[in-house]
């Protein structure tokens, strides 16, 4: 049988020290941007925004800044 490989790396995730409130932000953003320009990946992802910008920043693929104001 052939497993299916699930979209967000759960383990990353988990084992992240990372903020989770500016991790979810970083996301909400991204999946803002995929969603008007589009990304290779998404058709990959099964259309899937969200899980595809959840990817994308686990994975430190896309880089983000907290804004200072």
């Amino acid at each position: 049988m052939n497993k299916k490989k699930p979209s967000i790396p759960l383990d990353n995730l988990v084992s992240t020290d990372k903020n989770m409130y500016e991790l979810t932000n970083a996301a909400i953003h991204r999946a803002k941007q995929i969603s008007m320009t589009g990304a290779e990946e998404l058709e990959a992802a099964g259309g899937k925004i969200v899980s595809q910008a959840v990817t994308e920043i686990v994975t430190e693929e896309v880089q983000y800044n907290i804004k200072q104001d």
